[in-house]
C-alpha cells in the first residue's frame, strides 16, 4: 500500500524544516562584543590613540576659535595623552579582573611537538 499524499508533503515539510533550522545555526552571525580577550589588543591601541587625537582636536579648535595658538594645541595633546593613558591602565585593569575570575582566552597549543623529527627524519 503507498504512503497518502498528505503524508508524503508533511514529511517533505518536516525535513525541509530539518534543513532550514540546520543551515540557520551554522550560517548565524554571533554579536560583536567588545569584551572579546582577541580583540583585547586592539582596545587598547583604539583608547590610546583616540584619546590622544581627541586632545589634539580640541586643542587645535581651542587655538582656531580663541586665538590662543599654539598653547590650546599642546594642552590639549597633553590633556589628551593623559585621559588615555587614565582609560587604558582602567581598561586593563578590568580585564584583569575578568582573568582572575576566570574568563580568559583559550589556551594554546604547547609548541614542543616542533622540536621532534617529522614522519621524514627532518625538523
Amino acid at each position: 500500500m503507498m504512503p497518502e499524499p498528505e503524508d508524503l508533503r508533511q514529511d517533505a515539510l518536516e525535513r525541509l524544516d530539518e534543513r532550514l533550522e540546520a543551515f540557520k545555526t551554522r550560517h548565524e552571525r554571533k554579536p560583536y562584543r567588545w569584551d572579546d580577550t582577541s580583540s583585547a589588543g586592539y582596545r587598547l591601541v583604539a583608547e590610546l590613540i583616540g584619546g590622544v587625537l581627541a586632545g589634539l582636536g580640541f586643542g587645535w579648535l581651542s587655538d582656531r576659535f580663541l586665538g590662543t595658538s599654539p598653547w590650546g594645541l599642546i594642552i590639549g595633546v597633553l590633556l589628551g595623552a593623559g585621559v588615555s593613558v587614565f582609560a587604558v591602565v582602567r581598561t586593563a585593569g578590568q580585564m584583569s579582573d575578568a582573568a582572575k575570575k576566570g574568563v580568559v582566552a583559550p589556551s594554546v597549543a604547547d609548541d614542543d611537538d616542533e622540536d621532534e623529527p617529522g614522519p621524514s627524519g627532518r625538523f
